[in-house]
């Protein structure tokens, strides 16, 4: 396909297509027209978002992707168990899912090609408009924006600057900061949190807004310890109420 990503989702979304749409930066996984989930290689999956967030046991996502992923059912399977309960898994995959999908629309690339009948392994759980995931991608780029107008902060490896100091910064800001060490990217910090990736993006603008963090060349990444995320454990992800919007308003549609 040589369209533009967004243009070919609005195109297969008028045809009512089932498949998985290639693109630069990320897959976008549609059914019967609606995104049903979205990966990206700068945001943390799922599985990590869960896992490392504390509301599902390792053993236990592993054992629904053994079980039920040929069958596209890993989802239903979490649930079916009781292992995560419907509401909050729906949020926490919404949340995954327009992640994703703000790095998949950057820039807005060409499409690269499009599988019909493809199914992802973790089923549909609450499919999306394309409209929305559309709308939504432009709502985060332009509050980004406004925040720190430079897109690079995104995606580089990040340092923080000599001789800035930072002073009374909120627990988030300053946990996001304390993992700036001129390899990390945002996406290996917020895997590295178990943050959401858009909440790290705004602290991360915030912080290069502040003078505190800079781009830096990449070198060798090195892991570094997980911690709490709030997707996964309390509701006080600022987020959290506006993705549970989308929910209610997608089930009235």
């Amino acid at each position: 396909m040589r369209d533009t990503t967004s243009a070919s989702l609005d195109a297969l979304a008028a045809e009512a297509a089932t498949g998985a749409l290639t693109g630069e930066r990320g897959v976008f996984y549609l059914a019967a027209g609606r995104v049903v989930h979205v990966e990206s290689a700068h945001t943390p999956g799922l599985g990590v978002l869960l896992t490392r967030g504390g509301a599902l046991a390792e053993d236990g996502w592993w054992e629904a992707v053994d079980r039920d992923g040929a069958r596209h059912r890993v989802g239903r399977r979490l649930v079916d168990s009781g292992r995560v309960a419907a509401g909050a898994l729906e949020v926490c995959h919404l949340g995954a899912l327009f992640d994703a999908a703000y790095f998949a629309l950057a820039h807005d690339p060409r499409a690269h090609r499009f599988r019909p009948g493809a199914a992802h392994w973790l089923g549909a759980l609450r499919p999306v408009p394309v409209a929305t995931v559309l709308r939504e991608s432009r709502r985060r780029r332009d509050l980004l924006h406004e925040i720190w107008p430079d897109p690079l902060v995104d995606v580089a490896p990040l340092a923080r600057v000599p001789g800035a100091r930072a002073t009374a910064l909120p627990a988030r800001r300053a946990r996001v900061l304390d993992r700036v060490d001129g390899v990390r990217t945002a996406a290996d910090i917020a895997e590295d949190l178990a943050f959401r990736t858009y909440h790290t993006l705004v602290e991360l603008r915030r912080l290069a807004a502040d003078g505190l963090v800079t781009t830096a060349p990449r070198v060798p990444a090195r892991p570094g310890p997980a911690a709490p995320d709030p997707c996964g454990t309390a509701w006080d992800d600022p987020d959290a109420a506006l993705l549970r919007r989308l929910r209610d308003a997608l089930e009235a549609l």
